[in-house]
């Protein structure tokens, strides 16, 4: 095998690694329709019985505002449950949303 070819195969094998990886980071738009400023924003695998991080981290939604948010678990379900957790103490959650198939989730009050 030439070098070119062998060179060329690499490149291939790693682009495909690249997809894979990526492939499994979930996109999705979060907007606030609620009142208040969205604070603390959670995801979890719905297998899971425990909150992951808050994906704000120190930030806030404002209402009328969206974001996009990526989730980089490394994970190839779709399927989790969100809280939010509001400045006026409202925690609003929902549970098992396919959020490939939302591709977005809207809080209201």
């Amino acid at each position: 095998m030439t070098q070119r070819l062998k060179q060329a195969l690499m490149a291939l094998v790693l682009s495909a690694a690249a997809t894979v990886s990526h492939a499994e980071d979930l996109d999705f738009l979060l907007s606030n329709e609620s009142s208040a400023d969205l604070v603390e924003f959670n995801v979890s695998v719905a297998e899971s019985a425990s909150w992951e991080e808050n994906l704000l981290a120190g930030g806030y939604l404002q209402p009328g505002y969206e974001i996009d948010v990526v989730i980089a678990d490394g994970q190839s379900t779709c399927v989790y449950d969100i809280r939010g957790i509001f400045s006026d103490g409202a925690v609003l959650e929902d549970f098992g949303l396919d959020l490939c198939a939302l591709g977005g989730y809207t809080f209201y009050d």
